[in-house]
């Protein structure tokens, strides 16, 4: 791992290591993947004012986030079936963010449970909620999550229905899923370090889902509940009726239009998320980032308004930051670093990130985090 530099570094070892059905769902975007691009080439479009003979002897990386004390102003994002990228990966994802000082968001389709992660790591952690139709079974996740003591409330609002992914199809992660074709079979056989971390893993099913389908060993049927269960109908309405069973920290994640922004602040949450689902939903969209400083002039003073879409480096962290982000969350980011070296891959993705946004804050002169702002942008 001592040669590995960049997130990308991580990816390409993410690449060799995990079977390319289970790559490819963390790796691409839907239809086209514009948006998908867009995340990644907007933010790098955005330059820096370089500084000089200013003392950044000081530079400090720690902030707050919802109230809480921070490391740095990263929080890991939800990502379904990250138990498939390594095994007992949530587990690991959790422990390696709670070392690092940062929060974790466990996913609705995660593949350890919220007991199994509970049961494993010292500290709280962030849970993600999908609104299905069953709203009893939505309710007694909320329950769960109150039960293992999580400390915020991640709602996604932007997967009503499901854009297609056309690798996931290829693949055969569809509705019935084809995994086990011969050729991912044959491509499971050359991952023998996967498949058998995989194996020995606590789980190989969606964990929070277990008991609500008849046989969640049977991907199948579990596939076809779940593909089911994403309500059309989902509207603000909903978001209140969230509010009033969850008594802790609300987030809304997947906000990326000022009107639905304005909305969002009124329903009591504590912060919102500016996302396009990391290009996985409605390819064509506005990046994250072009419309984030948009969201921040209209909402920035009422709610905390988090970013997510195409971090890749700590210096893409800074652009979120420059244009009014207070914190951002990170997904494929750090699930490279989960599937090429498990737990340590994520402490040196997080690592990576760190000592970039150092550097960077550092050559643009300044020393906190709350120093940063639009006068570090290039105009």
């Amino acid at each position: 791992m001592d040669r590995i530099t960049c997130i990308e570094d991580l990816r390409e070892v993410h690449r060799r290591r995990v079977p390319k059905a289970f790559f490819d769902y963390v790796d691409c975007g839907s239809y086209s993947e514009q948006t998908y691009r867009a995340n990644s080439d907007d933010l790098h479009a955005i330059k820096f004012r370089q500084r000089i003979l200013i003392d950044i002897s000081r530079r400090d990386l720690a902030t707050n986030i919802l109230g809480e004390k921070a490391s740095l102003p990263l929080i890991l994002a939800p990502v379904g079936s990250t138990g498939m990228q390594y095994g007992d990966g949530e587990i690991h994802a959790c422990r390696a963010a709670q070392a690092a000082g940062i929060p974790y968001t466990l996913s609705t389709m995660s593949i350890n449970s919220i007991e199994d992660v509970a049961e494993s790591v010292g500290k709280p952690f962030w849970f993600q909620l999908y609104v299905m139709r069953d709203r009893g079974f939505v309710r007694e996740l909320v329950e769960r999550a109150m039960a293992a003591k999580c400390s915020a409330l991640v709602l996604t609002v932007d997967l009503q229905v499901l854009g297609q992914r056309h690798q996931d199809i290829k693949n055969g992660l569809s509705v019935p899923p084809q995994l086990f074709s011969l050729s991912n079979m044959l491509d499971f056989m050359r991952k023998p370090s996967w498949l058998i971390g995989t194996l020995r893993a606590k789980r190989r099913n969606f964990g929070n889902i277990a008991g609500h389908v008849k046989n969640v060993d049977d991907l199948g049927s579990v596939a076809a509940w779940v593909a089911g269960q994403f309500d059309p109908a989902l509207n603000w309405k909903d978001v209140g009726w969230i509010r009033g069973i969850w008594p802790g920290k609300l987030i809304l994640k997947g906000i990326l239009d000022v009107e639905d922004a304005q909305e969002a602040a009124k329903t009591g949450a504590q912060a919102l998320v500016v996302s396009n689902h990391g290009g996985r939903q409605l390819d064509g969209a506005q990046s994250s980032i072009e419309m984030l400083p948009r969201i921040v002039d209209a909402v920035g003073s009422t709610v905390e308004v988090m970013f997510d879409g195409g971090i890749r480096s700590g210096q893409d962290v800074m652009r979120a930051l420059a244009l009014g982000a207070r914190s951002c969350m990170i997904g494929r980011a750090y699930v490279y670093g989960l599937g090429a070296f498990g737990g340590a891959g994520v402490t040196k993705a997080l690592d990576i990130i760190a000592n970039e946004l150092s550097v960077t804050m550092g050559l643009c002169g300044v020393n906190t985090i709350a120093d940063i702002d639009r006068r570090v942008l290039a105009v």
